[in-house]
C-alpha cells in the first residue's frame, strides 16, 4: 500500500471558478475536504456537484482558482501526469457502470491488469478478497452484471474501486435506482469500507441528493446551490442549520 497522505485536507479548493462560455457553473468555491472522513456534497440538480467532482479528478480545468489534491496542485499537471495521478482515486459511478461483457471477477481484475505488474495468482487472491469483503460469493464472482441485482452490481463496483488501494473514494450518486432497503445496505457497506481503512487516511467523498441517507452516514456535509457553497459543516451542526434553503432541503 502506498504511503498515505497525512495533511488535514485531502482536497482543497481555492477561489475555484468555472464558466462554460458566459455561464458560471462554479462561483468562487473555497473549502477543504477533511482527510480520513466521509464528506457528502449535497444540493439540488444543477448546483454544480458533478462539475466539482470533475475538478477533483482533473477532468475539468478551472476558469480561475486552484484545486489541490493530496497536497498537489492539479492546475500545474500535464494530461500524462493527471492520468497517473488518478490512480490515487477509486470511483463508484451511478448504476455501477460495470463492463457488461466481463464477469464480476474480470471487472475487478481489470484495473490491476491495466495499471500494476501483479501476476495472475496475485490478482486472483486480491480480487477474491475484495469481492468477499463486499459480500459477493465465489459463485457470483463469475456472473455477468446482467445476472446480478442492482445492489450486487454496486458491491462489485465498490470492489473494483478499491482495486488499486486508493487514497480517495469518490461516489457519484451511488444509490440511484435502488429501493430504500438496498440503499441503506449499500450505504452500510460504504461506511464499513471507510471505517476499515480510515486509519490509513482513507477519504470518502459522496456526490448525492439523498439527504436522509447521507445525514446518517457522513462526517461532514457540503451544501451547494447555484455553483456556490452555502454551508460546509459537520453533520450534527448541519442538521441544526437555520439557513432557509437548507431547512427546505431537509424537509423534503
Amino acid at each position: 500500500m502506498a504511503e498515505r497522505y497525512k495533511g488535514e485536507f485531502s482536497v482543497e479548493f481555492d477561489h475555484l471558478v468555472k464558466n462554460f462560455g458566459t455561464s458560471p457553473v462554479l462561483r468562487d468555491v473555497s473549502f477543504g475536504i477533511h482527510t480520513g472522513k466521509i464528506t457528502t456534497i449535497l444540493g439540488f440538480s444543477g448546483a454544480g456537484k458533478t462539475t466539482l467532482m470533475k475538478h477533483i479528478l482533473g477532468l475539468a480545468k478551472p476558469t480561475s482558482g486552484r484545486v489541490s489534491v493530496l497536497g498537489q496542485c492539479l492546475n500545474d499537471m500535464s494530461e500524462l501526469e493527471l492520468r497517473e495521478f488518478r490512480r490515487n482515486f477509486g470511483m463508484v459511478f451511478q448504476y455501477a457502470a460495470l463492463f457488461d461483457f466481463l464477469t464480476s471477477y474480470e471487472n475487478v481484475a481489470f484495473p490491476m491488469r491495466e495499471f500494476t505488474k501483479m501476476n495472475e495468482e496475485e490478482i486472483k487472491q486480491k480480487v477474491m478478497g475484495l469481492l468477499d469483503s463486499v459480500g459477493i460469493s465465489k459463485e457470483a464472482a463469475y456472473r455477468l452484471p446482467s445476472e446480478l441485482s442492482g445492489g450486487m452490481r454496486k458491491r462489485v463496483g465498490l470492489a473494483r474501486g478499491l482495486a488499486l488501494d486508493p487514497h480517495i473514494m469518490l461516489y457519484d450518486e451511488p444509490t440511484s435506482g435502488l429501493d430504500p432497503i438496498t440503499t441503506h445496505v449499500v450505504y452500510d457497506l460504504m461506511r464499513d469500507t471507510h471505517r476499515a481503512n480510515e486509519k490509513n487516511g482513507f477519504t470518502s467523498i459522496i456526490i448525492s441528493h439523498d439527504i436522509h441517507a447521507t445525514l446518517k452516514y457522513s462526517d461532514y456535509i457540503v451544501f451547494m446551490e447555484q455553483g456556490k457553497v452555502v454551508e460546509h459543516l459537520d453533520v450534527e451542526t448541519f442538521k441544526r442549520s437555520e439557513n432557509p434553503v437548507i431547512r427546505r432541503f431537509l424537509e423534503l
